[in-house]
């Protein structure tokens, strides 16, 4: 019997977290409901339960929990009020509790320190709009107002005070400028702009996706509007209203259905780097551009030399779509082919991000927080250029030198769905002809969610003949020699096989190796089963190893007969390499 230390190395016990026990006790309990697995696989079980104990934190996408559903995430970067001294992270975003219709009822915050971003904490709920001025309920039912993207303005006085002002979003007649203070990050928030006539009656100017930006000179600006853009500079003891004698800018860049580059959807969001100010937006690309029908899907940024403009557009930062350009020249969309995105751009460290978020399931009301690095310049002085990268779709996160091939993923980290047909676009329903991420929901406290929750509550379903799932990038440099793949899935109850191509699949450079392949039988049970592949070591370790770098991973679903073509082969849960 080959030993536990051989196959996985020696392990601390002592530092080992309790999700990461509870998982190897789900492993265990299943070895003993199916006592028939083969003994070697038993052994392999046992070392992947102990395998995954030893591992930390990651911070791929999406870097928030599987379960969590924050879209629209506006990214702070704060003074850890209990840590002065210390910056954190902060993520403002809406709240997809609602599952049938786009948002919640309640506003909540996760934040991160700066130093390691794979250390999300969930900060609680920050805001719930569910009575008045007065305190008493706007109806009978008590039913809270939803709330849709917001954003987050930070006021510094004079002697150093700090008023941290939320925009919610909050779309109810009457209450549609509605904002909220604190003086904490992270809340409680209590609006503080009601009427003096009517308790439940907010005032001001701010209408759809509101963004605020606070000056160095103390000035302050607002921006907002769905297909059309407005803008004002506002009076900073209200913080919600213009300026007496200034004028609502309308138009500024233009919309989508006028003439013009900037093609304004929705999602304004602003931010000043050096002496640019950069607007960041949810751009409705033209039918045809990029190769692909017209989409909001999309990013871009404008930039000018004042807060109101005249803005320069410079270019998409991301596309949910993933777009790949095949040999042929044709453009092929390898994510969801059209959905919405908010989000924003932040400095962590020394390193730029772009956040926003992507759709899961069969609709838009599951959409889960995404990171991706974006290189920033500036030319400083009166015309200079500001050029943001764009940002490549992909399964890090943060873990921008590729994921490490040890850790425990879900294989709901991939990036990359594509089948025989492409997936047909509806609005806000679509249909999947291949694989995709079925979301899933956690009820409990989240302060309390099992570490390794993730593991199982978002499986990759739909896998028929023909769909393929990629993860982008592994980090092939670490893989060592007498390695096996791990998937974890449920059989479908068809005849097929998996197989594991690493490479860029894409190009006629023949620059791919397929690492082996899984067979599924159609009289398996339809339980959990781990399915391993042998890596051969002249991958890995040999003089010129293909395995080198920076890798895509792939799963390519085949189906043994034609009549199975439209059925799933399996759901995927995990996906891990064993030494």
């Amino acid at each position: 019997m080959m030993s536990l230390v051989g196959l996985i190395g020696p392990i601390n016990l002592m530092s080992h977290s309790v999700h990461h026990i509870s998982h190897f006790h789900f492993l265990v309990q299943h070895q003993r409901q199916h006592p028939t697995i083969p003994t070697m696989n038993r052994h392999l079980l046992s070392a992947i339960a102990l395998g995954a104990m030893v591992l930390g934190a990651n911070a791929a996408n999406p870097y928030l929990p599987l379960w969590e559903y924050i879209p629209d995430g506006e990214p702070y970067v704060f003074e850890d009020p209990d840590n002065p001294g210390k910056s954190r992270i902060y993520i403002y975003g809406s709240h997809d509790t609602n599952i049938t219709e786009y948002c919640g009822r309640d506003l909540v915050v996760w934040s991160a320190p700066v130093e390691d971003p794979s250390q999300w904490r969930y900060d609680g709920v920050i805001l719930k709009v569910d009575r008045d001025a007065n305190g008493n309920s706007f109806e009978a039912s008590g039913t809270a107002d939803i709330l849709y993207a917001p954003d987050m303005a930070l006021v510094v006085d004079k002697k150093g005070n700090k008023t941290y002002y939320l925009y919610p979003n909050d779309q109810r007649d009457g209450r549609r400028s509605l904002i909220a203070k604190s003086n904490r990050p992270d809340g409680p928030f209590v609006p503080c702009n009601w009427t003096k006539d009517n308790p439940a009656e907010a005032f001001g100017v701010l209408g759809f996706d509101p963004a605020v930006f606070v000056d160095d000179d103390g000035r302050v600006y607002g921006y907002w509007g769905f297909e059309k853009a407005y803008a004002a500079e506002l009076d900073p003891k209200t913080m919600c209203t213009p300026l007496k004698g200034i004028e609502i800018l309308e138009d500024y860049i233009n919309s989508y259905r006028d003439e013009g580059e900037f093609r304004f959807f929705e999602a304004s969001s602003i931010r000043k780097i050096d002496d640019k100010y950069v607007l960041i937006f949810s751009r409705k690309t033209a039918d045809g551009e990029f190769g692909l029908p017209e989409s909001n899907y999309t990013l871009a940024y404008a930039y000018s030399d004042n807060p109101l403009g005249p803005f320069t557009y410079g270019g998409t930062i991301i596309d949910g779509r993933g777009r790949q350009q095949l040999p042929s020249g044709e453009t092929i969309a390898t994510g969801v082919v059209n959905g919405n995105t908010h989000g924003s751009i932040a400095r962590i460290g020394d390193q730029w991000y772009v956040f926003y978020h992507r759709q899961t399931g069969l609709d838009e009301y599951s959409r889960q927080a995404m990171v991706a690095p974006v290189e920033v310049t500036v030319e400083k002085g009166k015309g200079g250029h500001v050029t943001i990268s764009e940002a490549e779709f992909t399964s890090e996160g943060f873990e921008t030198g590729g994921l490490n091939p040890y850790n425990v993923y879900p294989v709901a980290v991939a990036c990359h769905f594509t089948a025989m047909m492409p997936e047909q676009d509806g609005y806000p329903f679509k249909q999947h002809l291949g694989s995709y991420v079925k979301p899933g929901r956690y009820y409990g406290d989240p302060a309390k969610a099992p570490k390794d929750l993730d593991h199982h509550i978002n499986p990759v379903v739909n896998n028929t003949h023909g769909s393929i799932v990629g993860i982008k990038y592994y980090n092939t440099d670490l893989l060592q020699s007498s390695t096996q793949l791990v998937l974890e899935l449920v059989p479908k109850g068809v005849d097929g096989t998996i197989s594991v191509i690493a490479g860029d699949i894409y190009s006629d450079s023949g620059n791919t190796v397929e690492l082996g392949q899984i067979r599924l039988d159609a009289s398996e049970p339809q339980v959990v089963t781990f399915k391993h592949i042998d890596i051969p070591d002249t991958l890995l370790t040999q003089q010129g190893a293909t395995l080198k770098g920076k890798q895509p991973l792939y799963l390519k679903m085949r189906s043994d007969s034609p009549s199975n073509i439209g059925q799933s082969l399996c759901d995927f849960y995990t996906i891990r390499f064993v030494k």
